[in-house]
């Protein structure tokens, strides 16, 4: 669950019109496992739906920390084969074999916030209890994590909004 919207906290009103926060910033550590990380050789990868958020599987990869680009390959087969059954990180299924995906993009490594839902103070019982969603963020920013991010190699480029380092965004091309 990735957006590129601008860093805010989501706040509600109580009954007696005192604003709250909904959200809180969640740093992914012992937890992420329990979290829909799946840990491959000690990375912890999840998948990332886009912006439209209707994707049967995911159009790109987080992996915690700043990791080697083919480690995050590695670890995003591994993250398909656990989540939806499947190895081949070329194709979704269904796509026509012919039709040929002649690399998989580059990872980025660069910078996210965590926010979860909901704020422990303010549990609301909705549907977004116990989820998360992660914001781009700039290398300084307050509660900012070290990510790698690659983009699925069957997804359309548009599909998931990944910093790209060409375009001035704060992030760097991985190794």
């Amino acid at each position: 669950m990735t957006t590129t919207t601008s860093y805010e906290i989501e706040t509600s009103e109580g009954d007696d019109g005192t604003m709250h926060p909904v959200e809180q910033l969640w740093t992914p550590d012992d937890d992420a496992a329990e979290n829909g990380f799946v840990v491959h050789r000690g990375l912890h990868v999840t998948g990332m739906d886009g912006a439209t958020e209707d994707h049967l599987y995911p159009v790109g990869f987080l992996v915690l920390g700043h990791q080697r680009w083919v480690d995050v390959i590695e670890a995003a087969a591994a993250y398909m084969a656990r989540v939806h059954g499947w190895r081949n990180l070329h194709l979704y299924p269904g796509d026509d074999p012919s039709v040929l995906i002649p690399r998989i993009p580059r990872a980025v490594h660069t910078h996210g916030l965590f926010l979860r839902h909901p704020h422990p103070d303010h549990a609301c019982a909705c549907e977004w209890d116990d989820t998360w969603r992660m914001l781009w963020a700039p290398t300084g920013e307050p509660g900012a994590v070290p990510v790698t991010a690659l983009r699925h190699p069957a997804a359309l480029v548009t599909a998931v909004d990944i910093p790209n380092p060409d375009e001035g965004a704060p992030a760097s091309w991985a190794a």
